[in-house]
C-alpha cells in the first residue's frame, strides 16, 4: 500500500506550496504544449530525489542516451540513478551510431544505463522496469519521458493506455512518486481525458502571447484554490519563479474584476461571451488575464454588466461614495442553478458597490416550487416578506410565512420554497458578509 500522508519535495518550492506538495503514491502527469517546458520540473525532481538520496529509475523513449546524460550534466554523476533507455532500440532502430555509445561493453558511465533490447514490447519493458524496482528496498522515483514517444513508438493509442492504466497503480502500491511528460496536441482528448481519470496529479504547461503557464488540472486529495486557473511563471537554469500572491491582484487586475462582475450579475462565460459576441473561450482568456478585450468589446461588457467602464479599473468598492441611488440602477441578475421562470432577483445596487450588505428584491411567481435556496452563500441572509405567501422547508420540516414575517438564516439554508398562493410572493433579501460567530444558533426565525 502507498505511504499514507507521506509527503516529498518536488525540488521546486512554489510548486510544492501550490500542489500542498507532492506524496508518495503520486502519478503526475505534465501536458507540456511547447514539448519543451517540462524539463526544468523533472531535472528539479531528480535533484530534489538525490538530495534525499533516494533511487530515481528514468524511462527514456524520447533521446539518445549520450543525448540525455549531455541535458542532464551534474545530475548524471549519482549512482541512485538508473536510465532505462528504450530509445537506441527504439526510435535508435538500433543504428550502428547510437550503439557506439556502448563500446566498448565494459564502458563506465556516471550512472547505471539499462538498454532495453525490445522497447516495442509492453510487456517485457515492464517486467525490465519492476524487476530494476525490485532490487530497491527504499522509496523509487520514476520519470517517463514520454508517453508521447511511446505512441510515436508503438503507433497505438490503445498500446499507451493499456500500459498506463496497468504501471500507474502498480506504482501508486509500491510507494513511489511518478512523472509522466506528454505532449499535449500529440494526443486526443479521449486519451488525455482517460489518462486524467487515473493520475492523481494533472498539470498543463503552457505559452501564450510570449509567456509560460501552469495549470493544475487536477489534485487529488487537495484543496487547491487556483485549480484551472493559468499561473503565470518563468524560469532561469533550474529556478522556477512564480507570478507572486498578491500581484494579480493589482489595481489592473481586468481578469479578476471581469469575472467578479460576471458572477455577481449570475452570467456563465457562455452567457456573457453570446451577449458579447465573442467566444467562451475569450471571456475565459480575459478573466485569466491572458488575453485584453478590444475596447468595444469592454464597452459591450460594461454595458451587459450594468456597470460604468471605469469598474473594470478599480478595487472593489472603489468607486465614488453615494447615498441615493435611483431605481433604475437595479440590476435583474440571473439565478442560474433554479428553473427559469421560477424565480426573479433584482440586485438594488450596483455591482460596483462592493459593500457588506447586498439588498435584493426577490419574487417567487404564483405555485411555484424551487428545489434548492437562491444563493449558494457562506454567510448570514435576512429575508422580510412584503406579500404573498410562502412556504420552506428547512432541515425536513415545513414552516409558513407570511407578509411582515422576516426570516433570518446562519448557517442552515431552506432545501426547497414553496409559493402556495395564487399572487406572487416577494421579498426584500440582504445578504450580509459577516463572518461566522462561535456559538451561533443555526436556526431560522419567523418573525411576525
Amino acid at each position: 500500500m502507498a505511504s499514507e500522508n507521506k509527503q516529498v519535495n518536488s525540488g521546486v518550492d512554489s510548486l510544492d506550496r501550490l500542489l500542498g506538495g507532492l506524496f508518495i503514491g503520486d502519478n503526475v502527469v505534465w501536458y507540456d504544449s511547447a514539448g519543451s517546458l517540462a524539463s526544468v520540473f523533472w531535472m528539479n525532481f531528480i535533484r530534489a530525489s538525490q538530495a534525499r538520496g533516494k533511487p530515481l529509475i528514468y524511462v527514456c523513449f524520447d533521446r539518445s542516451p549520450k543525448n540525455l546524460l549531455e541535458k542532464l550534466g551534474s545530475l548524471a554523476n549519482a549512482p541512485e540513478l538508473t536510465i532505462l533507455d528504450c530509445f537506441t532500440h527504439g526510435k535508435g532502430e538500433s543504428s550502428d551510431i547510437f550503439l557506439q555509445f556502448y563500446d566498448p561493453p565494459e564502458t563506465e558511465f556516471p550512472c547505471r544505463i539499462v538498454p532495453v533490447k525490445d522497447p516495442k514490447n509492453v510487456e517485457s519493458l515492464a517486467e525490465i522496469l519492476f524487476g530494476i524496482h525490485r532490487h530497491n528496498t527504499d522509496e523509487v522515483c520514476f520519470v517517463f519521458e514520454s508517453l508521447t514517444g511511446m505512441q510515436e513508438l508503438w503507433e497505438n493509442e490503445e498500446t499507451v493506455l493499456k500500459y498506463y492504466s496497468r504501471t500507474c497503480p502498480r506504482l501508486y502500491e509500491l510507494n513511489t512518486v511518478a512523472y509522466w511528460m506528454m505532449e499535449k496536441e500529440a494526443h486526443s482528448p479521449r486519451l488525455r481525458a482517460h489518462i486524467n481519470a487515473i493520475a492523481q496529479v494533472a498539470i498543463e504547461l503552457s505559452v501564450k502571447r510570449g509567456k509560460t503557464f501552469l495549470t493544475l488540472l487536477k489534485a487529488e486529495n487537495r484543496q487547491i484554490e487556483t485549480q484551472d486557473e493559468p499561473l503565470l511563471y518563468w524560469t532561469r537554469d533550474f529556478e522556477v519563479t512564480f507570478q507572486p500572491e498578491g500581484r494579480a491582484v493589482s489595481r489592473f487586475n481586468l481578469g479578476a474584476r471581469v469575472k467578479t462582475l460576471r458572477k455577481q450579475r449570475g452570467l456563465s462565460q457562455t452567457e456573457l461571451a453570446r451577449l458579447i459576441g465573442v467566444t467562451p473561450s475569450n471571456i475565459s482568456q480575459v478573466e485569466s488575464n491572458i488575453i485584453f478585450p478590444s475596447i468595444p468589446a469592454l464597452i459591450k461588457m460594461a454595458e451587459i454588466l450594468s456597470v460604468d467602464i471605469s469598474a473594470f479599473f478599480q478595487e472593489p468598492g472603489g468607486g465614488s461614495r453615494r447615498a441615493i441611488f435611483p431605481g433604475s440602477q437595479g440590476i435583474e441578475v440571473h439565478l442560474s442553478d433554479l428553473p427559469k421562470g421560477s424565480i426573479f432577483a433584482k440586485r438594488l445596487l450596483p455591482l460596483d458597490m462592493d459593500e457588506d450588505a447586498e439588498p435584493y428584491l426577490i419574487e417567487i411567481p404564483p405555485g411555484k416550487k424551487l428545489p434548492s435556496h437562491f444563493f449558494l452563500f457562506k454567510g448570514e441572509e435576512i429575508g422580510y416578506l412584503i406579500s404573498g405567501a410562502i412556504q420552506l422547508k428547512l432541515n425536513q420540516t415545513l414552516q409558513e410565512m407570511s407578509p411582515g414575517d422576516t426570516i433570518y438564516l446562519t448557517d442552515d439554508t431552506p432545501s426547497q420554497w414553496i409559493n402556495p398562493g395564487e399572487e406572487p410572493a416577494r421579498f426584500f433579501w440582504v445578504k450580509l458578509r459577516r463572518p461566522e460567530k462561535e456559538g451561533n444558533d443555526r436556526s431560522v426565525l419567523a418573525i411576525p
